[in-house]
């Protein structure tokens, strides 16, 4: 309900959050459905409302076997899937997909760690971990992070799927990446509890 003192909605001016500093953000799950129907939409939008530097990048981490090239018209293929017609712009459209990069990696192996280390060589910048994976993995992929030297103070860690099925095996995420970040590092979407 609203108010006579409230102003006409037209004469609202909407302006843009603030850009966010420049950042890393590290997508393991980078080809999966997570990250092509939400989350790679959700950084486009932010891209087209001027919230991220022209520093910022996004690495997309899996096993799917794509270079730079291929990973970039997958998602601008899904981007025309998931983000509304009048909200895709040719402009924003190729500075966000110019920003996106793929590195073919195996969580249990060493195949494609090297690469990701090279690609974070500035201990100083922010680093976003968004683990768009399943949660069994986790806590290995922290530890995976800490062995690579790759978690700073400056990190963050995003864990979104359901976190467990149960207190038990939430309490064991929990600790499993609690042993490599700080609680203030970590930032948890579950949708269970969504």
């Amino acid at each position: 309900m609203t108010s006579p003192l409230d102003p006409p909605a037209e004469s609202v001016p909407h302006t843009a959050p603030p850009p966010v500093p420049a950042a890393d953000f590290v997508v393991f799950g980078g080809t999966g459905d997570l990250a092509a129907r939400k989350l790679l939409p959700a950084l486009y939008l932010r891209d087209r409302d001027g919230q991220l530097p022209a520093e910022t990048r996004i690495i997309a981490l899996s096993r799917a076997g794509l270079d730079d090239d291929g990973y970039r018209d997958k998602i601008r293929g899904e981007l025309s899937r998931f983000v509304r017609t009048g909200e895709l712009d040719e402009p924003t459209l190729d500075r966000f997909i110019a920003r996106l990069s793929h590195v073919s990696i195996d969580i249990e192996h060493d195949d494609g760690w090297p690469l990701l280390v090279r690609m974070l060589d500035d201990a100083e910048r922010i680093r976003v971990f968004y683990l768009a994976i399943g949660p069994s993995l986790f806590g290995p992929v922290s530890r995976r992070l800490a062995e690579c030297g790759l978690v700073t103070p400056s990190s963050r860690l995003v864990l979104e799927k359901p976190i467990g099925h149960d207190l038990p095996s939430a309490l064991e995420i929990n600790d499993a990446v609690g042993a490599v970040f700080e609680e203030k590092q970590i930032f948890r979407i579950d949708h269970y509890l969504g």
